[in-house]
């Protein structure tokens, strides 16, 4: 495959994002380190690559059309990375607000990802509702996933429907913002 020279940079960076996620990913789920136990990292290593390729396959899938989505594409891949990352070092048991700013970040680059792939093709306020719509399904699934991943055998099921509903209002907060950033920052005039 020829790497355009005018995409070359975004090529590489989308690159350098997913291959950073699967070598965390490797690294949290064999590593034994204690920050890994009980994050469900196996789940993690089976699912998170498979969302990181979810563009690629779709661009393929529909005839592999020249002007391939990378801002899309890491748009998506991040807030995969960003909870690698925040495992890896230990952020989410070692700063208390760690997990409330990954939902409102991760949801903003998540539901960008659809922002930045109907900008093109759609009106201000069909992207606004669609980039908020995605975020906020998304949100949910999530924690449908996170609370049978690991929270409904552990002992943060206590303290689960509060920080569940903080989270589901951080998503779509994010959500929200990206939507707004998509669908109504200015826009280049076609020459």
């Amino acid at each position: 495959m020829t790497i355009p020279s005018s995409h070359s940079a975004a090529f590489w960076l989308d690159l350098a994002v997913k291959a950073a996620l699967v070598g965390l990913l490797a690294f949290g789920a064999f590593s034994g380190l204690q920050q890994f136990e009980g994050k469900a990292f196996v789940w993690r290593l089976a699912t998170y690559p498979i969302a990181a390729l979810v563009i690629p396959v779709i661009w393929a899938l529909r005839g592999r059309r020249p002007g391939y989505p990378y801002l899309a594409d890491v748009l998506l891949t991040l807030p995969f990375l960003v909870d690698t990352v925040g495992n890896a070092l230990d952020l989410y048991d070692t700063i208390e607000w760690w997990d409330d700013a990954n939902h409102l970040v991760n949801w903003a680059l998540l539901a960008g990802a659809m922002g930045a792939i109907c900008r093109p093709r759609a009106g201000s306020w069909t992207i606004l509702a669609f980039v908020v719509g995605f975020g906020a399904v998304t949100a949910i699934l999530w924690e449908i996933s996170e609370y049978y991943a690991f929270i409904r055998n552990s002992p943060e099921l206590a303290t689960a429907y509060v920080d569940t509903l903080g989270d589901l209002f951080l998503g779509l907060t994010g959500s929200f913002l990206a939507g707004l950033a998509f669908a109504f920052a200015p826009r280049r005039r076609r020459v």
